[in-house]
This record gives structure tokens, sequence and C-alpha cells, in this order.
């Protein structure tokens, strides 16, 4: 199984390697005076040749933090290193590829996962706001507490009760300016450099970059329409240990694949068992056009070997940015601790809009008639790609079509063609670990109005004729 690092020029292999042990003692995994694995078995473990570690353990040497013993092996110092808490800052190249698309204007606007601003109650919400300040007069004086504002807390457990069958209390809960905030905080507190993280093929573009900037190995795990191939998983955890399994498993991007019951119970157990944590990222749980989804991970879970991030960003008020963190002791006192670092707390002000505007009846109805024009957006989309013959998995939810181009039409020159006449999309590679997904693209299907995007789909297919 290939795997990829994070690491940039700057950073050699043997280095990684350094920074990796460090940060394992930095952890507390190996503490003063402990025995260090051989150079053989830790050159096994990261896919490393042995002279790679054996130059890391002789910098390491060299700086105090390890010491030999004659035929006997490396040990790690007395004075080393002391255990950490907080945020470790990564020096790694920084990049989001996908950002960079997106911020392109674009008239046929087909790679941004976000609904038409028209589709999404704005007076509705503007009448909400005008209460809020009538309820909170001081809301604009006052700071949230760093874990979120206790009454929005209060109310989302309950709705995880009531609709998702999650066992928690607001104390499980952390309230984060948005889902791509989450993951950064969890890849700060869990990840450092060659660690293993299991990450899906195809997968979240951004997620992938934030793994990359810590350092992390990145080990694929490939999704399909029936899900994983559970043995490949586990065979792949008790080989690489990995820190985390960070996984999108319902309605994903971008495929628009969700992992079925029976894998979700299994997923669970081998979490456990290989002490893997899982990280659900769930942004499009209620973005389904036929029948619910399957509960979430975090409802088989009672060990604490899963994280669950709930975005509302993408359909409720995106400019909110409020989204939740679902995770137990003692693990969400280190997420409070990053959060506090990142900026000391989501504003109380989108809070409490979220707040009356989420719970209200008025939006649970709202939600279903969204659904219905998504639908119609997605069938628009197809209709226009069914008469050139690409492929593609029809999803049951989501904001996304995952479509495979033919052979003979280059996606680079579809792309740089497209972006020439105001049409933009995200070509398939930017999802891949591997980044060898050529062939691919995702069209969002959400946030171009109806007209628009017949149109743009006609000018794209038609784009594609002359290549």
């Amino acid at each position: 199984m290939k795997e990829t690092t994070g690491a940039s020029q700057s950073h050699p292999l043997y280095r990684q390697v350094y920074d990796h042990i460090l940060n394992r003692m930095k952890r507390g995994e190996w503490k003063a005076q402990d025995k260090l694995p051989s150079v053989r078995l830790l050159a096994e473990e990261l896919k490393v040749h042995r002279l790679t570690v054996f130059k890391a353990y002789r910098q390491l040497t060299e700086d105090g933090k390890v010491y030999v013993k004659d035929k006997s092996g490396y040990y790690v110092s007395a004075d080393s290193v002391l255990v950490e808490e907080g945020v470790v800052i990564s020096s790694y190249l920084q990049s989001n590829q996908l950002s960079d698309i997106q911020r392109n204007p674009a008239k046929y606007q087909f790679s941004q996962s976000l609904i038409d601003p028209n589709l999404l109650p704005n007076m509705f919400l503007s009448d909400y706001v005008k209460k809020v300040f009538d309820m909170y007069p001081k809301v604009m004086g006052t700071y949230a507490t760093v874990q979120g504002d206790d009454e929005l807390r209060e109310s989302l457990s309950q709705h995880y009760k009531e609709h998702h069958r999650l066992q928690l209390s607001s104390e499980e809960l952390l309230i984060t300016s948005g889902g791509q905030q989450a993951i950064n905080l969890i890849a700060q507190i869990m990840l450092g450099p060659m660690d293993a993280v299991l990450i899906e093929r195809p997968t979240y573009g951004v997620a992938l970059d934030i793994f990359r900037r810590q350092g992390a190995r990145l080990i694929p795990v490939q999704i399909t329409p029936e899900g994983y191939d559970l043995e490949e998983v586990e065979n792949l955890m008790r080989m690489h240990k990995p820190r985390m399994f960070y996984m999108n498993p319902t309605h994903h991007n971008p495929t628009g694949y969700t992992v079925p019951v029976w894998q979700r119970k299994l997923l669970v157990e081998l979490a456990e068992r290989y002490h893997c944590l899982i990280v659900e990222d769930d942004p499009f749980r209620d973005i389904y056009f036929d029948v619910d989804p399957p509960l979430p991970l975090f409802a088989y879970d009672t060990e604490g070997w899963v994280i669950y991030i709930s975005s509302f960003s993408k359909y409720v008020a995106p400019g909110l940015r409020i989204c939740a963190v679902a995770c137990r002791y003692p693990f969400m006192e280190q997420l409070i601790k990053a959060k506090s670092l990142a900026d000391n707390g989501t504003p109380q002000l989108n809070q409490k809009i979220f707040l009356h505007y989420y719970t209200s009846p008025r939006l649970q109805q709202h939600l279903g008639k969204l659904r219905i024009a998504l639908q119609v957006h997605k069938e628009i989309m197809e209709e226009e790609l069914a008469k050139v013959g690409w492929e593609w998995t029809s999803p049951q939810g989501g904001l996304n079509l995952w479509v495979k181009l033919p052979e003979d039409i280059s996606v680079e020159a579809l792309f740089r063609k497209s972006q020439e006449q105001s049409i933009s999309f995200v070509p398939g590679e930017i999802f891949d670990t591997l980044g060898e997904m050529k062939s691919w693209i995702r069209l969002s299907f959400s946030f171009a109005n109806e007209t628009l995007l017949r149109e743009g789909m006609q000018r794209l297919t038609a784009l594609s004729r002359t290549l």
C-alpha cells in the first residue's frame, strides 16, 4: 500500500524521523530511561530504510536527546524532553489547493460545496437576528466560554439524542468556527512528523493539506459505493499503527458514497482493538434525498475512540461558521486548550443567532424544501452529463457529483479552458492522497441556480468535445 508524507524539501527524511521520535517522547510514549525500538524495528514501522533511522538516532544522540548503551541499544535521556501540553506548531509546508481554486471568480460555479444563497431563508434569519438582540441586549459586549455557549451546547446535546441517538452531555461538546477549524485542532493535538493517518481515497482536499502540514504519513483507504474493504482497514491498522482514521462516511465528499450500518459498527470495534482514533466528519447528514442516512459511528462508540464533527455551515447559515465537535474526556480537555490558543472561543453573537435559528420549527420545515430543491439541481446536472457518456454514481445526499471523464479527455486541459470561459470545477487529483486520480473531477450542483446550472453544464460538456 502506498503512503505519502507531508514533508517539504527543507525536511529531509532522516529529519522527519528525528522529529517523529522526539514528538513521541514529548507525548510521553517513550519516557526517560526507556529503551527505544531498534533501528530495524523502527525502520519497518515507518517504512523507511534502516540507514535513515540510524542517521536520526545519531543526530538525537549528538543533541543529547538519546544515549547509547553498548550492545544494548538507544535510550531516552533523563533530561531530554518534557511532556508538553497544548499545540505543537509545525513548520511544514502550508497550502490549501481547494481554496486557491474557489477564490477564482466564475459565472458557472461548480467548485463550491455551498448552497445557492437564494435557497436559504434569508428574511427568516434576519428576523431571528433582531430577536437575538432583544433577548440578549448585552450579547455584543461579552465573550462566549472557550468551549462554547452553554445554552447552545445543551440544546445540541438534546437534538443529537433525539435525532441521532447520541448519548452525550453538553460538557462533551465543543463549538468551533466551522468544520475546518475542528479538523485543524484535532490534527494539531494528535499528529506529529511521520505519524500515520488512515485517510479515504479520495477525500476532502483541505484535510489532506492540514495533515501534510503536520508532517503526517497519509495511508490511503479506498472508498467505494459499498464502503470500505474492512480486511484492508484492519491490515493497515495492524501494520502502520495509525494515530487516527479521518473519514467522511455519510454523503462523502467528493464521491457522495455512504458507508453502510454494518461497517460502521465494525469500524468502531477495530478502532478500539487497535487504539486508532476515528475522526468522523459529518457536514452533509441533513442533505439526503430519499431516506435518512445511517446513524453516525459515534452512536456505536462506548470507549471514546470516535470524535464526531458536525458542521452546519454548508446549509444552515454559512456566514455564522458554527460547528459542534463531540468527544469524550480526557480528549475534550486537550481540544479546549487548543481552541483557547486558536481564537479563545467562537463569537457569542453567532452562537446565539444559530441557537434560535436552528431549533426553530420554521427552519426544520425549510430543510425539507431545501432537500427537494437540491435533488432537482442534482437531476439537472445528471441530465446534461448523461448526454456525453461521463461516469458517476448518483449520490443519495450531499452537494456533489464525483465524475470520471473518458481517458481521451485531459482534465488539466479542460480545467484550463473552463477557467477561460468562467466555468469552475475541482480536478480529482486534489482529493487523492496519491495525486493520481487525473481522470476524475468534482462538480458541485448546489451553488449555481437552475438556469446557470444547466447553461454551465452545457458549456462544459460542449467544451470537452473540442479537446
